[in-house]
């Protein structure tokens, strides 16, 4: 099993930034599908951005688009979310995932294997 830590997560204005970043282990992290979903109070968990094994394919979930860019560094055993001009509607608790298929690119938690703790990010003024 491929244990996740999620940071980065916290307070900022609206219009402000900030990068989230998953820690994973594991020696063959660069195998797996990798993605970011968040939850807001009350709220089902919804995909945010996914990206391939190799980083050669993304998703971004249409809310996004343009303003969130998800990368990874397979050397370092990291995925990273970073967040520019932000809404209060991106408050969430944010979570790292990992899909152990290296194939289709999915957008639904349940396709997910591992999962971090999350990390919150409020915007607010």
């Amino acid at each position: 099993q491929v244990q996740l830590v999620e940071s980065g997560g916290g307070l900022v204005q609206p219009g402000g930034s900030l990068r989230l970043s998953c820690a994973a282990s594991g020696r063959t992290f660069s195998r797996y599908n990798m993605a970011w979903f968040r939850q807001a109070p009350g709220k089902e968990r919804t995909i945010v951005a996914a990206i391939t094994w190799n980083g050669a394919n993304t998703y971004y979930v249409g809310s996004v688009k343009g303003r969130f860019t998800i990368s990874r560094d397979n050397a370092k055993n990291m995925v990273y979310l970073q967040m520019n001009s932000l809404k209060p509607e991106d408050t969430a608790i944010y979570y790292c995932a990992l899909d152990r298929d290296p194939g289709v690119l999915y957008t639904t938690p349940g396709e997910y294997d591992d999962w971090g703790q999350g990390t919150q990010v409020t915007v607010s003024s």
